[in-house]
């Protein structure tokens, strides 16, 4: 089973749609048994709340759930379980960085660059902004997830 973390500040906007939008495209290629999705933030002032409700709107008019997220914070014990921790900005690879235990560092990825999707290669934060924020960052979740699925598939052997 491959584990997959999406980390962004507060784990209520940004990464609850990268878990939501990266199961929707797992279980559509049958491959809920072999790759195992999750998300978290770097901080815990979210902690036990779910999903903004913008970014959950956003999804389902997409097709895609949210329901049934908590945010968290990342913890030590996420670098030992997860394959990937995939920072959804440079300050989240950052700090995921420096928490990383010595040797883990290198599951750190900024996501976007990871997947080869041609941007600045970060998901910005739309909390403070309008609704088509959340359009933008859903977009360039949706288009990384599917590029993520692809090399998952190709470089951890994972079929259907």
């Amino acid at each position: 089973m491959v584990k997959l973390l999406f980390v962004c500040t507060g784990n209520i906007c940004r990464s609850p749609t990268a878990e939501g939008v990266m199961r929707h495209h797992v279980e559509a290629a049958g491959l809920d048994d072999a790759i195992q999705i999750d998300s978290a933030g770097t901080q815990g002032f979210h902690a036990g709340e779910a999903p903004d409700t913008r970014s959950a709107a956003t999804a389902k008019a997409r097709g895609v759930s949210l329901d049934g997220q908590v945010a968290r914070q990342v913890t030590a014990d996420d670098f030992y379980t997860f394959d990937l921790l995939l920072a959804l900005d440079r300050g989240h690879e950052t700090i995921l960085r420096r928490k990383a235990p010595q040797g883990m560092e290198e599951k750190v990825v900024l996501f976007l660059d990871y997947v080869g999707v041609k941007s600045d290669g970060e998901v910005p934060d739309p909390y403070y902004g309008g609704a088509s924020g959340f359009e933008q960052v859903y977009n360039l979740i949706d288009q990384g997830c599917q590029r993520l699925l692809d090399r998952v598939q190709t470089e951890y052997g994972v079929v259907a």
